[in-house]
């Protein structure tokens, strides 16, 4: 398939809606990975940390790609969306409402709530934006007895706020949703759900949303609920 097809026809928005997808997936488990290092206490996180922000050569090449994904992947669910109202202007009828999942039929809205969850949670630990931490302290100036960014502090601190640890659970919870379909329909956009492993697939699909969604509310149900981290930042649970 050549690059302007795939572009401009219904089959080929279709594979970029999915590759990138996938590539997302990807980076969702492995964000998660690296955010569950936190578990293991402030040495390895802000250790963690320091690697990425020394690999700077590696990391903006990174954030740039992930961000042509997102957008290509943003692209395609808009222009499919569109084309699947030209072509079909009638409500859908109630029987096959029934029949579609609430979360395919959720998806561009769960997505783009999810976008808007993202620019936020950039500007609140990975730009550093002050006025959105509702913290009041300054995250850029947060450092261990290495002299690193105290990652770990940075995390306490904004999780212990019941706002963000809300709007983070909620914005899992679509996270949720939304990967819920997204998935089973990316392995079936790229051809590969044959009827004899499809069974598998779809196991493989509720399994892996259950365990990214349980990976990511882990942290600020811990940090809120259970206190965990306190006595690291100087405060009683």
């Amino acid at each position: 398939m050549n690059i302007n097809k795939l572009f401009k026809s219904s089959v080929g928005r279709k594979f970029i809606m999915a590759i990138t997808g996938m590539a997302m997936f990807l980076f969702v488990v492995a964000h998660m990975v690296g955010n569950l290092q936190i578990f293991l206490g402030a040495e390895e996180i802000n250790r963690y940390g320091a690697f990425l922000q020394g690999n700077v050569e590696l990391l903006w090449p990174a954030r740039i790609g992930l961000l042509v994904i997102i957008s290509l992947h943003i692209w395609s669910a808009v222009r499919l969306t569109a084309e699947n109202r030209a072509a079909r202007p009638q409500p859908y009828a109630r029987h096959e409402l029934v029949v579609a999942s609430y979360a395919s039929r959720t998806m561009m809205m769960s997505g783009l709530i999810i976008f808007a969850f993202i620019i936020f949670h950039l500007l609140h630990y990975t730009v550093q934006v002050q006025a959105v931490n509702f913290t009041g302290q300054d995250f850029k100036g947060l450092e261990d007895a290495q002299h690193r960014h105290d990652v770990f502090k940075m995390i306490i601190l904004g999780f212990r706020n019941p706002v963000v640890s809300l709007f983070y659970i909620v914005a899992m919870s679509l996270l949720f949703l939304h990967l819920s379909h997204g998935v089973g329909a990316m392995f079936q956009s790229l051809g590969w759900r044959n009827p004899a492993y499809a069974p598998l697939i779809a196991r493989f699909a509720v399994a892996a949303t259950w365990l990214v969604f349980l990976g990511y509310i882990s942290i600020p149900i811990a940090v809120l609920l259970f206190g965990y981290g306190s006595q690291y930042v100087g405060l009683s649970k």
